[in-house]
């Protein structure tokens, strides 16, 4: 599994500046910050798990192999660069976790008969409300 500690020495951080709260800090502080890691020169990861991560994160790593995770939800810099790698660090995990394969089941003989029922029932209560000239 990948080590916080592996992964921070593998990032590079980018810091700009971020919108939100901080009044007029805002203008003049560079909180936001872009954590970029280079999937394909990671070391922490195997060559099929870097095939994982590629494949399902596709739609997140650019041209250069390159995913980016940004933070700009804390005043402090250092705290939104903990909230990126954390933020990295759950992704990762989250698509190298192995997909279950669902078990198809059948449905029991009883509740096949209970919709069946409660069709029925809704069928007589609108055929009731049907207007007849008798």
């Amino acid at each position: 599994m990948i080590h916080k500690d592996g992964l921070v020495s593998e990032l590079t951080f980018k810091t700009s500046r971020s919108s939100g709260p901080g009044g007029q800090n805002v203008n003049k502080v560079e909180s936001k910050v872009t954590a970029l890691w280079s999937v394909d020169g990671s070391k922490l990861l195997t060559d099929v798990q870097k095939s994982i991560v590629k494949q399902r994160l596709s739609s997140r790593i650019n041209v250069l192999g390159i995913l980016a995770v940004e933070s700009s939800e804390s005043r402090s810099q250092l705290e939104n660069k903990e909230l990126a790698v954390e933020k990295l660090m759950r992704l990762v995990k989250d698509v190298l976790k192995p997909i279950k394969k669902r078990v198809p089941t059948k449905m029991s003989k009883a509740k096949i008969l209970e919709r069946l029922d409660r069709k029925k029932r809704q069928a007589t209560k609108k055929k009731d409300r049907r207007w007849r000239l008798e």
